[in-house]
């Protein structure tokens, strides 16, 4: 709150409105996303790695399907160059591995590496125990409604993703 001139819930428009405004949101998750990348930016500090390898390894650990080279530089708006470099550093540094695929040689699957796993939850072993401490406040039923509205604000930012800036 560095406007003096803003009360708690005013929206910006000099309306006050409740608790769940949208500048009540925005604070909480730009609180929120600065907490998530000081971690990132650490953790890809003391592996020798770009903030942008552990977002690879993020959605390489949470991809559906197995991850590809060309899925991974489209999930992160990188040339195949710069795709092709970070997944050499995390392979070099033991984070995944290539696995070509069996019927075709020429599809690339990337995997985490069940090695790399281990010291990836130690070092976030914080963001679980204070995920896990947060979720012990809220019932059932409020954590269905959180987990709800983190999928509708990703399918959003997902959609905003093939527009243009």
């Amino acid at each position: 709150m560095n406007d003096p001139a803003r009360q708690p819930g005013d929206d910006g428009g000099g309306a006050v409105g409740a608790p769940t405004d949208l500048h009540a949101f925005a604070v909480a998750l730009r609180r929120m996303n600065g907490e998530i990348n000081r971690l990132v930016h650490a953790f890809a500090g003391d592996h020798g790695l770009h903030a942008t390898d552990v977002q690879a390894l993020a959605a390489i650990l949470d991809a559906e399907a197995p991850m590809t080279p060309k899925r991974l530089r489209e999930h992160l708006g990188l040339t195949s160059g710069a795709v092709t470099a970070c997944v050499d550093r995390l392979e070099r540094a033991g984070h995944v591995r290539r696995v070509r695929e069996s019927a075709d040689r020429r599809v690339v699957h990337l995997y985490y590496a069940a090695d790399a796993r281990g010291a990836a939850r130690t070092y976030f072993r914080p963001l679980a125990a204070a995920t896990e401490a947060a979720r012990s406040r809220f019932t059932a039923e409020e954590l269905a409604v959180v987990l709800r509205f983190l999928a509708a604000m990703n399918e959003e930012l997902g959609a905003g993703a093939d527009h243009p800036r």
